[in-house]
């Protein structure tokens, strides 16, 4: 007997594969494995796809249209392999995120999931939040659909929400350049804390946890009477139960660990560079 603990899939972190890249993914399982670039040396590694070396693939994605209407999940699934899903449904914010869908679409996305796969293999992320302005004194965020998105989450069973502050990257810059007037704003901790805490109060409501993504600072300086917790994007534990199996409970040391992160080892298979994001996003 092989005691060797399957691998799980990232797909991806780095880019949309379920929006934008599937017909390729399908053909790399086609092969039985994946070659990935790493991004920061270039070396090529080659990481195995067949489902008897796969224990479950993790999709993430803010638009799993094609992947549903396409039948995607049922195929794989018939191969052999479990699977997990990162949601990723934010407010319409068209400034934020011009080309995904209409909330309403992406929260009967969010239902199609739940009903297919069951609830508890699906994180909804309210990710990240933003505060920006638009011109002198005028100080926006992304959180007005917030309570609409909770109250159809927890109508499809979902009982956890991740979360974090935007971090400003110089790439995000970059992407403003052609903005004049437009510029994020980072907030103080105790402002962070604040939502975070209100953000919490209405999902109890809803009976929604709320976890953070490499929010460490955030989450040490919140009150005892908070349940916010370190979230796990990956989380191999749930998997394992969800699905049985063996896994690595190994922290991914490929992430932002000192951040707070609590993913689990994983393989990424995307590529920022010959994989982009169509959506456009100015943030994530």
């Amino acid at each position: 007997m092989n005691d060797t603990p399957k691998i799980v899939i990232s797909a991806s972190r780095r880019t949309d594969i379920p929006a934008f890249y599937m017909p390729w993914f399908m053909e790399q399982i086609s092969k039985g494995f994946f070659e990935v670039v790493n991004p920061f040396n270039q070396r090529i590694s080659v990481v195995p796809a067949t489902a008897d070396r796969v224990h479950t693939i993790v999709f993430w994605s803010k638009n799993f249209g094609p992947f549903l209407e396409q039948g995607y999940g049922l195929q794989l699934e018939k191969l052999g392999y479990h699977l997990f899903f990162n949601f990723t449904v934010n407010s319409d914010n068209p400034d934020l995120e011009p080309n995904v869908p209409p909330l309403n679409e992406r929260l009967g996305q969010l239902a199609d999931l739940c009903r297919q796969y069951g609830p508890r293999a699906v994180n909804w992320r309210f990710d990240p939040i933003c505060f920006y302005e638009t011109g002198p004194g005028v100080l926006r965020d992304n959180l007005k659909d917030f309570s609409l998105i909770a109250g159809q989450a927890a109508k499809s069973k979902i009982s956890r929400c991740i979360t974090s502050f935007m971090d400003h990257y110089p790439k995000i810059s970059r992407r403003l350049a052609s903005r004049p007037g437009f510029e994020f704003i980072d907030p103080p901790l105790s402002e962070k804390v604040n939502t975070i805490l209100e953000m919490e109060s209405q999902l109890a409501d809803q009976s929604i946890s709320l976890t953070t993504c490499c929010e460490k600072d955030v989450i040490q300086a919140l009150p005892a009477p908070s349940a916010v917790t370190p979230s796990s994007c990956i989380p191999n534990d749930l998997l394992m139960e969800l699905y049985s199996g063996r896994l690595s409970l190994r922290k991914d040391t490929g992430q932002r660990l000192k951040a707070g992160c609590g993913c689990k080892e994983s393989a990424d298979i995307g590529s920022y560079r010959q994989q982009p994001c169509y959506h456009q996003c100015k943030v994530g």
